[in-house]
């Protein structure tokens, strides 16, 4: 009979974390989403409400921003998607923190220059904050 109801208990525990962990990757790609849309619609509140204080973003070409840097990028079209698809995408949780891989397909049209295609590698980091994804870190780097 303990046998049994030890079995049972793990059996839901094991259940619950797996409910757990699918809902909570499905938030970091709620999330995900966000991002892309914000950044092709250069929305500057939903930037800020994605983004943690302390973000750190990483370009393919080496450039590192904060958060500060990256938002005035986006609003000024220094940095300007007009169209982001993104592919492969894998998320891992692990407690607060997750962890997202995908590759990035996108034209581009940057304040001052000839409109391009990008076509990138992007690893980003993601911490649960009351509740909420925020993004914590980005690096990206370019796809043969």
């Amino acid at each position: 009979m303990k046998k049994t109801f030890l079995f049972a208990a793990l059996m839901l525990l094991a259940s619950v974390m797996t409910f757990a962990q699918s809902s909570d990757e499905k938030a970091v790609a709620v999330a995900v989403e966000k991002l892309r849309a914000a950044i092709v619609s250069a929305d500057e509140a939903e930037l800020n409400k994605l983004t943690a204080p302390n973000l750190s973003y990483g370009h393919s070409n080496a450039l590192l921003e904060d958060k500060k840097e990256f938002i005035r990028a986006i609003v000024s079209g220094e940095s300007h998607f007009t169209k982001i698809d993104l592919s492969e995408q894998k998320i891992t949780i692990s407690g607060d923190v997750a962890m997202v891989r995908h590759n990035l397909m996108g034209d581009t049209h940057n304040k001052g220059k000839e409109p391009g295609v990008a076509k990138l590698g992007v690893f980003m980091v993601w911490q649960k904050v009351k509740g909420n994804w925020l993004l914590i870190g980005r690096q990206a780097f370019k796809l043969p």
